[in-house]
């Protein structure tokens, strides 16, 4: 046999075994690439601290992102538009939703009630003529699409509250009082709007919604 003739033989040899191989990944339906790759099997950890989201009845889930105080505003009104777009589109109700707006960085005092606004109201909003003596977001009005606190949570909706900016919050109230922080932030913990969970912060309670299989909507 000439040389030629040995190298066709051999090409043909390589192949037939090339083939064999693909059969057999086939019939085991795997190919030697992904067999070398494992799955990934990746389950989020869980905390007690988070347990209430995944308690929330409804068969859609939402989060809404704040961190300004146009976007606490914004974060109000897109929830309850989700809401009625779902009511009036698709036949659906309120109680389909598990729904959170999340008030974090400078949007998070529209997560205390009219009693700490009717306090500090003047320190939390310094730009405002006349200082705002309850919760900017208790009123319907042109900010936040004409909802409300109590509106929204007849709706079924929760908040989460950044605890990582009330505690801030509470050490700018201290220092313009001559109060003590830690006491400041024990009345702002107190005093939250219904339905609401003071977070760990607010930036993390948006990637630990996502675990939870919430679609995220940030509000500017």
């Amino acid at each position: 046999m000439s040389d030629e003739q040995q190298k066709s033989v051999g090409r043909r040899t390589l192949l037939a075994g090339m083939g064999v191989m693909a059969a057999a990944g086939l019939a085991t339906g795997s190919s030697p690439a992904s067999a070398q790759t494992p799955s990934s099997g990746f389950q989020p950890a869980r905390h007690d601290q988070d347990k209430w989201m995944d308690e929330l009845p409804g068969n859609h889930r939402v989060f809404v992102d704040s961190s300004t105080t146009t976007g606490g505003g914004s974060a109000l009104w897109y929830a309850n538009n989700i809401i009625s777009a779902h009511e009036e589109a698709y036949d659906g109700k309120a109680s389909d939703y598990a729904m959170i707006v999340c008030f974090r960085h400078m949007s998070t005092p529209y997560g205390f009630n009219d009693a700490i606004w009717a306090k500090y109201g003047a320190l939390l909003n310094r730009n405002a003529d006349p200082a705002p003596t309850s919760n900017p977001m208790s009123q319907p009005g042109p900010t936040n699409g004409g909802n409300s606190i109590a509106s929204s949570v007849e709706r079924g909706m929760h908040f989460a509250i950044c605890g990582r900016a009330t505690r801030r919050f509470a050490g700018m109230l201290a220092q313009a009082t001559n109060g003590s922080a830690d006491e400041i932030y024990a009345e702002l913990l107190a005093n939250g709007i219904p339905n609401s969970h003071f977070v760990a912060a607010g930036v993390l309670a948006a990637t630990r919604a996502q675990e939870y299989r919430y679609s995220l909507l940030y509000a500017e």
